[in-house]
């Protein structure tokens, strides 16, 4: 069975999704879409090497789930979002109010970034700084206190090129700059797989990039300027990581997406190595104190669940008792001070809507005490990008 086979959803899913075209625009996103955290503007090639994806958040589909909100009090950061305006699918201030004002306690987000709004014009290497002076103008609509008391966006993480070795300087000070006091970090993925079914993204990664002298060179950059880097990378990429955090005790790096355990492609079938690989994996990072997990990312179509396909969306039990194993491994690895829950949306939309999705991490984290809980949804991602 081919991978596009695999993936296609139900015919009255699609006849479902055919039928609120005119809610995301009548176009669906391009290939590439289904990673999120790799799409435009793509690098050359990028397309290639991207799966084929369903459309994005489907309003109506989602909303043939609906629960009551648990532990409605509890205060959430939710450190991992995204703004973006892109055919077929819009993802600004007014569709994130909606999300975090869906009935959790979102106190503050955190953006994360995602090739949004980049700079037409101007070097290259400096254009995607426009991503933080976008998404600063939108935190300062938040700020403003117009739209409710969360405070959206208030860490903001760009990307810099660290392939630039010391002269991504300039760039990291030009989005300190923009960033005027929000800006935490960058993001520059490394996603690498030798399959073409997985994404390389808008950095067209080699292989090995994060052994790389030059990479190496601006990465070293980041210390000094007291930003962290979030690590985007496959679970077979992780003893990588485990060795760039030895090499860089100093500088604090963010684990997206419980380290993206693929299931797709070559690792289709082999799910139950492919965790074995995995936790091997976290195991060896969580080694390093410099290094803290985000627990989400798990709905994304790349991964090990196919919750898309479905007739109907998962009900909050349904994704704590998928998500268990990979939330728990990661938990004992890394312990809540170096652990917290995200929402990853609007990417892990396609599976869940957003209170759904918390409503399964209060799930998870029911057995937990006060203490845990408070630094799991809030706590450790305050201390981590420096909120108050």
């Amino acid at each position: 069975m081919t991978e596009k086979t695999t993936r296609r959803q139900s015919v009255s899913r699609r006849t479902l999704l055919s039928g609120t075209a005119g809610l995301l625009g009548g176009v669906a996103l391009s290939s590439g879409a289904a990673l999120a955290q790799n799409t435009a503007p793509a690098s050359p090639g990028a397309a290639a090497n991207s799966p084929p994806s369903p459309r994005y958040p489907d309003p109506a589909w989602l909303a043939l789930r609906r629960e009551e909100i648990l532990e409605p009090g509890l205060e959430i950061v939710d450190p991992h979002h995204h703004l973006w305006d892109r055919p077929g699918h819009r993802f600004l201030i007014n569709e994130l109010l909606a999300d975090t004002g869906s009935g959790h306690n979102i106190t503050q987000t955190v953006f994360i970034e995602c090739g949004s709004m980049y700079r037409a014009d101007g070097p290259v290497e400096m254009k995607p700084v426009g991503e933080t002076e976008f998404v600063n103008g939108t935190s300062a609509m938040s700020a403003s206190g117009q739209y409710g008391s969360t405070r959206l966006c208030r860490g903001i993480v760009g990307h810099a090129d660290l392939r630039l070795g010391d002269g991504v300087a300039r760039v990291l000070e030009a989005q300190i700059a923009a960033g005027d006091g929000r800006f935490r970090g960058i993001r520059h993925s490394v996603t690498w797989d030798e399959s073409d079914a997985l994404s390389r993204g808008r950095t067209n990664s080699l292989k090995g990039q994060m052994y790389d002298p030059t990479w190496r060179a601006g990465f070293a950059r980041l210390a000094p300027l007291n930003l962290t880097f979030e690590a985007w990378l496959y679970h077979p990429q992780l003893p990588d990581l485990a060795e760039l955090a030895r090499a860089f005790p100093n500088t604090t790096i963010i684990l997206n997406h419980v380290g993206g355990p693929v299931g797709i492609g070559p690792y289709k079938d082999k799910k139950t190595e492919t965790f074995a690989e995995w936790k091997a994996g976290i195991t060896e990072v969580a080694k390093s104190q410099n290094v803290v997990v985000k627990l989400g990312g798990l709905g994304m179509t790349f991964g090990m669940f196919d919750f898309y396909t479905r007739e109907k969306p998962p009900s909050s039990s349904d994704l704590e008792t998928a998500y268990r194993p990979y939330i728990e491994t990661c938990i004992a690895a890394f312990g809540v001070n170096r652990a917290m829950f995200e929402s990853n949306f609007p990417p892990d939309g396609t599976s869940s809507s957003y209170p759904i999705l918390w409503n399964a991490f209060k799930r998870l984290a029911a057995g937990s005490s006060a203490y845990e809980k408070a630094m799991l949804f809030s706590g450790t991602a305050k201390r981590v990008y420096r909120l108050a």
